[in-house]
């Protein structure tokens, strides 16, 4: 079996802790992280290292945004960066290959800082994203995307309530997008095994909506046809949530069988 995971830490050096407990729970054979906080010099190399695993980290001055994968099988990095737009210099792609397939880890823009500018970027990365996919679809790579995608596919995707619907999570552009890589024959990991009207979140904001279950399910895997007919479990891993200084995220864990 293979164990692929993603969890927004929104902040590493704050919640290497955390990872660290995730990993010897879970053991996953690629995690990705999204939300570093951090440059990539800045990353905690050495709390991590008692982890056993090996990572890459691209990070980004300023303390925004920040992407990395750990892993304890062999990986090459096949990108650091989300082709089609040379003057993006934000964090938020890392690609590798390892066990004969292609993964990305992504750390989608929000969309709601910025005002029309702002969203107009999140449509156009995931635009970038939908050619990059459909171009590893093409060259029939077996090939996954897992991390922040910053979308709440359907209102099964949030607790009532939470958000309003100007909200670029939720607003029909982004879905459309969403709905766009499902299209060239992604498949959403957990609806596969967990159909809506289930609902399942990923993510609380601070305060008492974790306790409540006012939560959204924006953290995501998408498969490829190939990955998909080995899907056997797609959960979430609630426990890092409910930790002392959690991350507002909690992590996806995916497993395909060998």
């Amino acid at each position: 079996m293979t164990r692929l995971a993603s969890f927004n830490v929104n902040s590493v050096r704050k919640r290497a802790p955390h990872i660290l407990r995730f990993l010897a729970r879970q053991q996953p054979d690629l995690l990705f992280l999204q939300e570093l906080k951090c440059r990539t010099e800045e990353f905690p190399a050495v709390e991590l290292a008692a982890s056993g695993y090996r990572f890459h980290a691209v990070g980004q001055p300023g303390g925004r945004n920040g992407v990395a994968v750990l892993s304890r099988i062999p990986f090459e990095v096949v990108a650091e960066s989300l082709p089609g737009e040379a003057t993006d210099s934000q964090a938020r792609y890392i690609e590798v290959a390892a066990a004969g397939m292609q993964v990305a880890g992504i750390y989608l823009p929000n969309g709601n800082s910025g005002g029309d500018e702002g969203y107009l970027y999140k449509l156009a990365w995931m635009e970038r994203l939908r050619r990059l996919a459909q171009a590893r679809l093409d060259a029939f790579i077996p090939f996954a995307i897992l991390g922040d995608f910053n979308v709440c596919p359907t209102e099964h995707d949030l607790a009532k309530g939470t958000l309003p619907p100007t909200d670029a999570l939720v607003r029909p552009e982004t879905r459309a997008e969403w709905r766009a890589l499902e299209h060239l024959g992604l498949t959403d990991a957990l609806r596969a095994l967990h159909p809506a009207p289930e609902q399942i979140y990923t993510y609380w904001d601070y305060g008492s909506a974790f306790e409540r279950n006012a939560g959204l399910r924006i953290d995501h895997a998408l498969l490829s046809a190939e990955l998909a007919e080995r899907l056997v479990a797609c959960t979430v891993d609630v426990d890092p949530r409910a930790e002392e200084q959690p991350s507002d995220h909690t992590p996806l864990v995916v497993d395909l069988a060998d």
